[in-house]
């Protein structure tokens, strides 16, 4: 079987491509299609780990499960995790391949374009529809000549494309004409139809516009689709973070995630945003800080650049006051290793410092090696006895754990049974460090977490069932999305240009 395809390409970055193909795989899933999602080449430290190890982007991770299928590293051949000062980590099929420089273009278009290229046609073989996500714009005039995500993936794939534009930012009617107006004919010739994003109010006042559009470049506007609050899926970029409180007011919880340069993996958090008790604060400046119960360090792609960033910003010095009155500390994945006395770097892995002094609040240390560590596990909570199950991925080893100090016990690493603690924390039980990523997705364990802080503060543990399924809940807010965009877009239409009209 050889798929059809249907692309996704956006006037600018942040314009909501991944929503939209999340919709669309969801829409054709629904309909009984076997789709699939695609992106070459995706730039974003929020990564997601396959069955059977290997990383991908979370979005596509995240498409897969619209789709119904498990995530695979065929779905985002290609990776690119920045590191501040280092350029960026190539994975390449799940892989961590190498780091590339300004430099180093000609070695990764040679390494990545036949990945990309064999990884495309594996879902054309398994496929009937591969729904494809550019990335930027689809007219980066500058990068033209070494595109290898957006152009040369529609003629790889003969894909008719839908161009996505962000009506919220203002300007929208001039990105759309101005990006069809950079388009070489070929490329323009494949944009079958545009796709208004983010509208809020009365969708009468556009018609005019819509109009024009249409009149003007002669490709008609096939849907617009409204601004959508609370979608529940992941977010792809950290950048908007910043200052976001979640169920802000008085809430019993106030738990702060520092929101670092190179913060990675920040969907840890999704679950404690969603219960009732706590407000989550993402946080830059330690003198913005609200009243905490609990500060996170979360993961981060630049573990000792972002322990330097910590102690010029000041929070080194905020945690000692805050640990010294009482609160909490949790650290995840870089994290966690922040926590240790020592990071050792000889390898100039992850930066070019050697030995870094840490935070010293847990009795580890870390070792940087060049091999890296993504594994789908299962574990249970030492403590409670409470299953829990996440997913690592680091390149730092953890040593110095007591058995009397261990988090948790790993039972299964991927289909293989082991047998090992991992994760560490304080005699007073209140410093917590742990390399396992969504690890409050098992709401047993969030709730009891949870019950724990309130209990320190003297309330009473919360009488209520977890209250999640996070699988059921992804499920939901995919319908929802999908039912959204076939109200506002026409399907008909779309359907047809991808084959299954």
């Amino acid at each position: 079987m050889s798929a059809r395809s249907l692309m996704v390409m956006g006037t600018a970055s942040d314009v909501g491509k991944s929503v939209v193909v999340t919709a669309l795989c969801r829409v054709f899933a629904r309909a009984g299609v076997r789709v699939a999602p695609f992106k070459s080449q995706n730039m974003s430290n929020n990564a997601a780990v396959c069955p059977g190890g290997g990383e991908i982007g979370r979005a596509q991770a995240v498409q897969a499960q619209a789709c119904g299928l498990e995530p695979s590293p065929d779905m985002n051949p290609v990776l690119l995790k920045t590191q501040s000062g280092m350029g960026c980590q190539v994975v390449i099929r799940g892989r961590a391949r190498f780091q590339m420089g300004v430099n180093d273009y000609e070695r990764y278009r040679t390494e990545a374009w036949p990945e990309m290229v064999s990884s495309y046609n594996n879902l054309a073989r398994d496929f009937e529809l591969i729904v494809i996500e550019g990335a930027g714009s689809a007219a980066e005039i500058n990068l033209r000549h070494r595109d290898i995500v957006n152009w040369e993936i529609a003629k790889l794939a003969d894909a008719p494309v839908l161009l996505v534009a962000d009506i919220d930012k203002g300007g929208v009617f001039a990105s759309i004409v101005g990006t069809l107006e950079l388009l070489a004919p070929e490329e323009r010739r494949r944009i079958k139809g545009v796709l208004i994003n983010k509208f809020r109010g009365d969708q009468k006042l556009l018609e005019p516009g819509l109009r024009f559009l249409e009149q003007r470049t002669g490709v008609p506007v096939l849907g617009v689709i409204p601004w959508q609050h609370n979608l529940g899926l992941p977010q792809e970029d950290a950048a908007m973070l910043d200052g976001i409180a979640t169920r802000p007011g008085d809430k019993p919880i106030a738990i702060g995630v520092i929101h670092l340069p190179s913060i990675s993996n920040y969907t840890d958090f999704e679950a404690l945003e969603v219960e009732p008790d706590v407000a989550v604060h993402y946080l830059s400046d330690p003198g913005m800080a609200p009243r905490l119960d609990v500060l996170i360090i979360p993961g981060t792609k630049n573990t000792v650049g972002d322990l330097k960033w910590m102690r010029a910003s000041g929070w080194e010095n905020f945690l000692v006051r805050h640990r010294r009155a009482g609160g909490w500390v949790l650290g995840i994945c870089g994290g966690y290793q922040m926590l240790g006395r020592r990071i050792i770097d000889a390898g100039r892995v992850e930066s070019d410092t050697v030995e870094t002094i840490g935070l010293g609040l847990l009795e580890i240390e870390t070792t940087f090696e060049t091999g890296k560590i993504t594994d789908r596990i299962r574990a249970m909570h030492l403590s409670t006895n409470l299953p829990v199950s996440g997913y690592e991925i680091h390149s730092g080893r953890i040593t110095g754990i007591a058995a009397s100090q261990a988090l948790f016990r790993l039972t299964h690493r991927d289909s293989s049974a082991v047998n090992e603690l991992e994760g560490a924390r304080s005699d007073d039980g209140r410093v917590i460090g742990t390399s396992i990523h969504g690890m409050f997705d098992s709401a047993g364990f969030r709730r009891n977490f949870l019950d724990e802080i309130r209990t320190s503060k003297g309330l009473a543990p919360l009488k209520s069932a977890p209250q999640d399924d996070a699988d059921a809940n992804r499920r939901t807010a995919f319908d929802r999305i999908a039912d959204v965009l076939e109200a506002n877009v026409d399907m008909r239409r779309i359907a047809a240009l991808a084959g299954q009209g």
